[in-house]
């Protein structure tokens, strides 16, 4: 794991295992798949704002169904995926996703049904919610195994994931394609490629330590209420609350806003989108090697500052091509937070599942209260102008970085491989 004083990193050493290597794989194309059905949505938002009618009031608290489904999913999802191993947690996860992101295309493009959205955006928030979870734990072991710094690149893979989901909802808009059959396809490529994938990831008793075979349930839950009453752990979560709320932000609201703010169309309110998870994917590619070199915390607070300029540049600029740029830099020095949050709250294996589930928890409350708040305040002062929330609460988040740190007690050994 990245440490202040961390040597560049070294290439994979050969006596890792060939089912590491394969797991590894695995879990980049699972984040990816994920995030091809989530950008999907985000793509189709200007569309389906339309089919419904809604203001920018009533569009936040229809996607607030979206995070409600994922944050009413993850305080047990860490318990399930010990329960039932990573690779059964993702695939039914995945299962509910797909169902989820059919009935939301079905429900807008060819019913006109508020209620139909509500319910298939639940289902997708549960589903991407419980699969978070279980591929962010999977994902955490098998770096451990590397004994390098990966964790950034299985979110790049989601992100990357999410740059595909954007172009496809651009060209899908620009050529008038019904939402449903769009939405659709995906979530049928999403299940099909999930379920194929899954079958790499490493045995359930490597991703779930001390269960399900040497662990009761009780215990398993007696682990869960210790892990939220541990400062760190909680410290952690509200870092990544933040960080998530950064970039959920953007993909709830950025094409929207640049639709309303800059008078662009539905398609290039979708492009815009995909500027932002292209500097997302950027930054999380690289970020890897960075975090190797210098550690969490001067990386972190590095990107923090940077995403403060993006999103006050996005919003104030004026003009549309340095709007867009700061889109770009927005998505850079947003990409790490989330990622690296989750390694935190993994660096001691034995306690990872309990501690991920905490911190994705306080994580996605963002994703929860985030979509509403905007939308009230987009109501009163524009959809752009309320994305200036984003620099105010980035700024004190500096404060929380050094609790990003790795223990002493795991900064102080050699990475297992």
């Amino acid at each position: 794991m990245s440490r202040a004083t961390a040597p560049p990193a070294a290439p994979i050493p050969a006596a890792v295992p060939r089912s590491v290597l394969a797991a590894r794989t695995a879990v980049a194309v699972v984040f990816a798949l994920n995030g091809l059905a989530v950008a999907s949505w985000f793509s189709r938002v200007p569309a389906v704002r339309e089919a419904l009618g809604l203001t920018a009031g009533r569009l936040g608290l229809l996607l607030l169904a979206l995070s409600a489904g994922a944050l009413l999913a993850m305080p047990t999802a860490g318990l399930v995926a010990q329960r039932l191993g990573t690779a059964r947690t993702v695939v039914l996860s995945t299962l509910l996703v797909a169902l989820g992101l059919a009935v939301v295309g079905v429900s807008a493009g060819v019913a006109g049904s508020m209620a139909g959205v509500t319910v298939g955006l639940f289902a997708l928030g549960y589903g991407s919610g419980s699969c978070d979870v279980a591929m962010n734990i999977e994902g955490a072991v098998v770096e451990r195994r590397l004994g390098r710094t990966i964790m950034p690149r299985f979110h790049a893979a989601w992100s990357l994931g999410s740059v595909a989901g954007a172009a496809l909802g651009a060209g899908a808009a620009r050529v008038g394609a019904p939402v449903a059959v769009h939405l659709s396809v995906v979530a049928a490529v999403v299940l099909l490629g999930t379920l194929l994938g899954a079958r790499a990831f490493l045995p359930a008793s490597e991703t779930a330590p001390g269960s399900p075979d040497t662990a009761s349930p009780a215990t398993r839950r007696r682990a869960l209420l210790a892990a939220w009453r541990e400062p760190r752990t909680l410290l952690i979560g509200l870092f990544v609350l933040i960080m998530a709320f950064a970039e959920g932000s953007a993909n709830d609201w950025v094409a929207v806003a640049f639709i309303d703010g800059y008078g662009l169309s539905e398609a290039a309110g979708a492009a815009v989108f995909g500027v932002f998870v292209v500097g997302m994917t950027l930054g999380r590619t690289v970020g890897t090697l960075a975090l190797d070199r210098w550690g969490r915390v001067p990386v972190l607070l590095g990107t923090i500052l940077l995403a403060v300029l993006g999103a006050g540049v996005a919003v104030l600029a004026g003009s549309g091509p340095v709007a867009v740029a700061g889109v770009a830099l927005w998505g850079i020095g947003a990409s790490l937070g989330f990622p690296v949050g989750m390694s935190a709250a993994a660096d001691e294996e034995d306690r990872a599942p309990a501690r991920v589930s905490v911190v994705a928890v306080i994580g996605y409350t963002a994703f929860l209260g985030g979509p509403p708040l905007l939308g009230l305040l987009g109501d009163r002062v524009g959809t752009l102008h309320a994305l200036l929330v984003v620099p105010l609460l980035l700024l004190p988040t500096l404060a929380l970085v050094p609790v990003i740190r790795p223990p002493a007690s795991r900064a102080a050994r050699p990475p297992a491989v």
